[in-house]
């Protein structure tokens, strides 16, 4: 009884609340239409259970949580698949060689000697960015932690600072809900044991002038440490011209965070890396398993995406597409919105935004809910254009 009661909270907790995704060989091509179908055949044995599913929207579009529904790329899918007969031996030699492809790519050129040979010294790989921030976060957070943010941003690192106690001091987005650099760089203080940009940034999709961004980076680096967080930089016009990476290989004190979720679609394969000092690295990896965390098929197969710049190419122009249809559908109701250089939208909403988002999942669209600068937001992710439709035919009935 005790394991039959454990297994339903599990399957509420994740089937219902969370969509419910599994793997199946009939799965259908739209996701959210998956994820309702798994998390049926996971409630059929309990009629209790499927009471509650039946009474649950079905799902339409999951557009709320910035994934990329284009990928992973075929190269990825036989990469991984490659792996499989290999995966009862742990990875040493993919992560290892993920590594080393990393610090190739990013001229980085700091090694050490191990027992299996040489290791790229300012890299740090993980399991997604996420597991990255939280160890940035215990690293920096800690005794008597002060962190420097713009807000509103992406709050994973800070929110786990502020567990840990440390203090979070902002300097509002301009007008154009950019990053104000030139009011951060005069905020920073000796109290500061790091300064966190989200470029491009998250909830808004803006992105700053590289220029400007890298003048901040090299005087305010010498200062305190300075975390870019890159979850979105691939979607900008020139990633390389856009990101600070190349700060790194010059010797300056910033930490670069990049995942594979997004232009990848690596979001469930969970795959992300930093790039930052020998000294850096070695902090951070005191609260972080690293590689450890990640499989040797999920190695293989980011090794492969990695390089595949036709597919690349290829999620970039499907993500504008869609975006390009969501844009025109906001207009055509006479909404604006935040230019955006991400795979997400912000615009502002006419109404209280937990309401709508709560009204649109009736619909079977989730979409996030937010409020800052006195003003109601919604944020949508770009899907496929199937999504985008299910997205405009449920916003239409609202607007």
């Amino acid at each position: 009884m005790q394991t039959a009661m454990n297994r339903r909270s599990w399957l509420r907790s994740s089937a219902l609340l969370a969509g419910g995704l599994g793997i199946s060989s009939t799965l259908p091509t739209n996701f959210a239409q998956a994820s309702n179908q798994v998390a049926a055949r996971l409630y059929a044995p309990y009629d209790d259970e499927a009471a509650l599913l039946a009474k649950m929207p079905k799902l339409k579009a999951r557009i709320s949580s910035n994934e990329n529904p284009f990928g992973p790329s075929k190269k990825a899918k036989e990469a991984l698949m490659g792996e499989i007969d290999t995966s009862f031996r742990y990875g040493r030699e993919s992560k290892t060689m993920f590594a080393e492809l990393l610090a190739e790519h990013f001229e980085l050129t700091e090694v050490e000697e191990t027992r299996w040979g040489k290791r790229p010294t300012q890299i740090m790989l993980g399991a997604g960015s996420t597991e990255l921030l939280l160890a940035a976060s215990l690293a920096y957070g800690q005794k008597g932690g002060k962190i420097l943010s713009a807000d509103p941003t992406y709050m994973s690192l800070i929110r786990r600072a502020q567990s840990l106690g440390a203090e979070w001091e902002t300097v509002p987005l301009t007008k154009d809900y950019v990053h104000d650099l030139d009011r951060l760089a005069n905020s920073v203080s000796d109290d500061h044991s790091l300064v966190y940009i989200c470029n491009p940034n998250n909830p808004t999709a803006t992105v700053c002038d590289p220029d400007e961004l890298r003048a901040f980076c090299k005087e305010v680096s010498k200062k305190k440490p300075v975390f870019v967080d890159e979850a979105y930089i691939d979607y900008t016009p020139d990633p390389k011209k856009y990101s600070m990476a190349d700060l790194v290989a010059e010797g300056y004190n910033v930490i670069i965070a990049r995942t594979f979720s997004k232009l990848h679609a690596f979001a469930g394969l969970r795959i992300g890396y930093t790039l930052a000092q020998p000294e850096a690295i070695t902090t951070m990896s005191l609260y972080s398993n690293s590689a450890g965390n990640i499989s040797s098929p999920s190695a293989a197969a980011a090794i492969a995406s990695f390089q595949d710049t036709e597919y690349h190419a290829y999620a970039k122009e499907m993500n504008q597409k869609s975006r390009d249809f969501l844009v025109k559908t906001l207009a055509d109701a006479g909404y604006e919105h935040i230019p955006s250089t991400t795979n997400f939208v912000l615009f502002p909403l006419r109404t209280n935004s937990e309401q709508f988002r709560q009204d649109m999942l009736k619909r079977g669209v989730s979409v996030r809910a937010w409020s800052f600068d006195n003003q109601e937001w919604c944020r949508v992710s770009i899907g496929t254009i199937q999504d985008m439709e299910y997205f405009a035919e449920a916003f239409n009935e609202l607007a």
